[in-house]
């Protein structure tokens, strides 16, 4: 029977539409079969004594379930999410499930406070009053809204490209293109840094291209690896600008050398960086040169990626490209076209956030004073910072169970909200607590937290940064001379300069 014989028989009965899709899909298992030149014997069924009737146990997921659960559980990575509720009125204030209670916020990921800023509420609440809640689904069956391409050209105007294509998040942004690349060269090659973003390596591994990991940062691997290459193999350098556990800093300039010389596109990751670096805040690629507006490094590389929910502080995600580049991912990336996208109002919130910091430096001084004051205030207290050039400050705890417990305390004992970070998300050995200072705090908050990982640090004999060096130094912690060059390999950016945001960088952000 066809499959319009088939549909005709549905229609003439009027069956049930799941019913119908059910025949569907048994019909199409049964053609799929048919078709195959050269199927798999299938298995002869289990014979028991005709008079008697054969059980079988079925499977124990709940089983299977808590014994993963379980597994997690005892080497310490399982997640505890807490209840965290940001006052947008009183950020970095939040109340827990206890709405009496309020704590510090001290480790979003909203680096400059967007998602509470004036225009982008007043944008986002005007939309949402003309255009409603949602999006209606994806823009191939609702149509694109005047929003979602007036944000598309903000963000190719923002990145010097062509064209952008807006995604409902970046980790959605970095599979579905990294995924979509394979299907038009299926011999593409993929050099993936080793500590790049989950959202990367998902999309790498979904390709099922041929690739290669290099080392964190190290250019002489990475070239090593590509030299095994002819120029004419296509090949996709994938790494990140500020890599958000660690605060190291990616080669751009470099890498895109490299990719010139061997023939490869470069794909850069700037989620922890848009709206932070840069004049117009565009990221680190827009940082270098950033006293003479020099965009070459920018203009170097093939594709930016880069999230609307951190420092601009909305939801979502995008790549940046050739126009031409952008039209086939538009065309063939399932990620894009099966789902729906975002709603006009957030799309309208962002729009407003990206204008504003295009213009504005003063979130971004703001943040890049805190950051250095308390970096500064840990360090003479000889609490292990993992030193980096960016605006994170990770604290080198190195176990587990320590790392949970001291984001417990603080926020139990102190009102403090630090997340702790194990593994999978850094490796075993290196659990951190991440802390992300941010415009709206301020000295009264630092000198709370500063108090609070003091006191912890000496009533539980926490490892101090002289305690790591005496055991050879971790994650450039308690590092010697001799280990200096090979660190300032691994937490990038220019090795004459101690921050990304040099002091002439800030002498022009705090007049802007």
């Amino acid at each position: 029977m066809s499959f319009l014989s088939l549909r005709s028989l549905s229609s003439r009965r009027c069956l049930p539409i799941a019913s119908s899709r059910l025949l569907v899909s048994k019909l199409s298992s049964v053609v799929s079969y048919s078709t195959n030149p050269s199927p798999e014997p299938a298995a002869a069924p289990i014979q028991g004594p005709a008079s008697a009737s054969t059980s079988y146990s079925s499977f124990d997921y709940e089983g299977l379930f808590e014994a993963k659960l379980d597994a997690k559980r005892k080497d310490k990575s399982y997640r505890y999410f807490n209840n965290i509720n940001r006052l947008v009125q009183n950020y970095p204030k939040a109340h827990t499930a206890d709405k009496q209670q309020q704590v510090d916020v001290w480790c979003s990921n909203d680096y400059l406070s967007m998602s509470g800023n004036p225009l982008v509420l007043e944008a986002t609440k005007t939309a949402l009053d003309n255009y409603g809640a949602g999006a209606g689904g994806t823009r191939n069956i609702a149509g694109n809204s005047a929003l979602h391409l007036r944000l598309e050209r903000e963000l190719a105007s923002l990145h010097n490209k062509e064209a952008a294509l807006v995604f409902t998040s970046c980790f959605v942004a970095n599979d579905a293109t990294l995924t979509t690349l394979v299907s038009g060269m299926p011999d593409l090659v993929y050099f993936s840094d080793s500590l790049n973003h989950a959202s990367m390596i998902q999309g790498i591994r979904n390709s099922r291209a041929k690739k290669h990991i290099f080392r964190h940062n190290d250019l002489a691997h990475l070239e090593s690896l590509l030299a095994q290459y002819p120029i004419s193999t296509p090949k996709v350098i994938a790494f990140e600008s500020v890599y958000s556990m660690s605060g190291n800093v990616g080669h751009i300039e470099e890498i895109a050398q490299l990719a010139k010389k061997y023939g490869a596109l470069t794909f850069l990751d700037e989620v922890h960086a848009v709206g932070m670096y840069g004049k117009t805040g565009a990221g680190v690629a827009e940082h270098y040169q950033f006293r003479n507006g020099n965009t070459s490094v920018l203009d170097s590389i093939d594709m930016i990626t880069g999230t609307l929910g951190k420092a601009f502080g909305v939801v979502g995600g995008y790549i940046a490209s050739t126009a031409r580049a952008i039209d086939y991912f538009r065309s063939y990336a399932p990620g894009f076209i099966f789902t729906t996208s975002i709603p006009p109002s957030v799309a309208a919130g962002i729009i407003a956030s990206i204008n504003y910091l295009r213009s504005s430096s003063s979130e971004r001084y703001l943040q890049q004073i805190n950051t250095r004051t308390l970096k500064q205030r840990l360090d003479k207290l000889n609490i292990p910072v993992i030193p980096n050039p960016s605006h994170i400050v990770p604290i080198l705890v190195g176990d587990a169970h320590l790392a949970k417990f001291v984001s417990d305390t603080l926020l139990s004992e102190y009102g403090i909200y630090v997340q702790s970070i194990n593994y999978p998300t850094v490796a075993v050995g290196e659990e951190r607590l991440r802390i992300t200072p941010g415009p709206r705090h301020t000295l009264e908050h630092m000198d709370n937290l500063v108090t609070a990982l003091e006191q912890i640090w000496d009533k539980y004999s926490l490892k101090r940064t002289d305690d790591w060096a005496r055991i050879g130094g971790k994650c450039g912690v308690g590092i010697d001379a001799s280990q200096k060059s090979a660190f300032l390999q691994t937490r990038g950016w220019l090795p004459n300069e101690e921050f990304v945001w040099s002091n002439a960088d800030l002498e022009y952000a705090k007049s802007h």
